[in-house]
């Protein structure tokens, strides 16, 4: 039984945690091909940053009162 609960926490974890919104392997590319190299945690970090623009676009978009976020929101 207590198998069963340590599984449902950890599902619960996972579940809090956002989805990465970037191709890891599209990012990893653009680095090497400027001659540097990517540390682990670079994609979910570039990840918050692209949440985080975008929920800015969207809070901007609300107060304009669309429902279509523009280039001009970002």
């Amino acid at each position: 039984m207590a198998k069963k609960k340590a599984k449902k926490k950890a599902t619960k974890k996972k579940a809090a945690q956002k989805e990465v919104l970037v191709v890891a392997s599209k990012v990893k590319a653009y680095v090497k091909g400027k001659k540097m190299m990517t540390s682990a945690d670079a994609v979910a970090a570039l990840s918050d940053k692209v949440y985080a623009l975008l929920d800015d676009a969207i809070a901007r978009t609300k107060a304009n009162r669309r429902s279509t976020v523009k280039p001009q929101d970002l």
